[in-house]
């Protein structure tokens, strides 16, 4: 956060692989906290500060730590963890399909490429800051 709001000041375009979604997820669902009593701390934490668009590479639990190539604390989970992170995930994306694109991380690479290149086109405030 400390490193983000100013960049996005400067007008830079910010890409961060973890943040405010991420926190209800696996400390919500996953940890099985209140997921609104997270967002409520997270929204605290980052003063308000939400991401344009949330990427969520979606897979079944069960497929996505089948392709780990190593474990860390949180991919040493039992897959029921990480189940439950999903459904969040999914969750979340239903409320607000505005700020989320839910891709099928099954597809190939170049597929999936295309799907959020052409998301991230959309993004009017994106558009601004590019000109």
């Amino acid at each position: 956060f400390s490193l983000i709001r100013p960049a996005l000041q400067r007008g830079e375009i910010v890409i961060t692989d973890r943040y405010f979604d991420s926190s209800i997820a696996y400390q919500g669902a996953g940890r099985v906290l209140l997921p609104s009593e997270v967002a409520r701390i997270s929204r605290w934490a980052t003063e308000s500060l939400t991401p344009t668009l949330t990427v969520i590479m979606d897979l079944p639990a069960e497929i996505g730590l089948g392709r780990l190539h190593s474990t860390d604390r949180l991919e040493s989970e039992p897959l029921a963890f990480h189940e439950r992170v999903r459904q969040e995930y999914l969750n979340l994306a239903h409320l607000d399909p505005e700020r989320f694109l839910v891709v099928d991380a099954s597809l190939t690479i170049e597929q999936i490429h295309q799907i959020i290149i052409e998301r991230v086109g959309a993004i009017k405030s994106l558009k601004r800051n590019l000109k």
